[in-house]
């Protein structure tokens, strides 16, 4: 197999990831519906799905349009920040239990999670976000992909913990 179709085999990995987190996020969504829980930031959520969806793609169409050679050692080392930033994901999903969502859904009377990975950092998923997005492109040098991802979700993910913080100050 060429780096270009292991590469794709990578990224198809990840997207069923994604699918399997958005199987949780959505049971977990109506678990806390149910409980009166109420969704905050709705107006960025179809933003944060493209620019997902959009890493996937470009990081595919970059590989397989610009054909890069890639470092060995950039490519598995990258492969490894992949590795852990999905252990990380699961990691904080596992954590935060029925509580977690690709959603800011806020359920009255529920507690602060303040174990696991949320004890050493406020937001370790979105560190994984960001290593993910990062590392994922360059495991097969799709640096531009990288590169826009990344600028994009920086801003991004300023609106998202400014929504996340004012969400979590009600359940104080």
């Amino acid at each position: 197999m060429n780096s270009v179709a292991a590469f794709t085999v990578l990224v198809l990995a990840v997207g069923l990831e994604r699918v399997a987190e958005l199987a949780v996020s959505r049971r977990n969504a109506a678990f806390s519906m149910a409980r009166g829980g109420t969704e905050c930031g709705r107006g960025h959520y179809p933003f944060m799905v493209a620019l997902h969806t959009g890493l996937l793609a470009g990081a595919l169409v970059e590989a397989w349009t610009r054909r890069p050679d890639t470092a060995a050692l950039l490519a598995w080392a990258m492969f490894a920040l992949v590795v852990a930033a999905q252990a990380l994901r699961w990691w904080c999903i596992a954590t935060l239990g029925r509580q977690w969502n690709t959603r800011v859904i806020v359920v009255p009377g529920a507690a602060r999670v303040t174990g696991g990975p949320y004890r050493l950092l406020p937001h370790p998923n979105y560190v994984a976000v960001v290593v993910e997005g990062l590392a994922l492109p360059l495991v097969h040098s799709a640096w531009v992909t990288a590169v826009v991802f990344t600028t994009l979700n920086g801003f991004l993910l300023v609106t998202r913990v400014r929504t996340e913080d004012a969400a979590l100050t009600r359940l104080a």
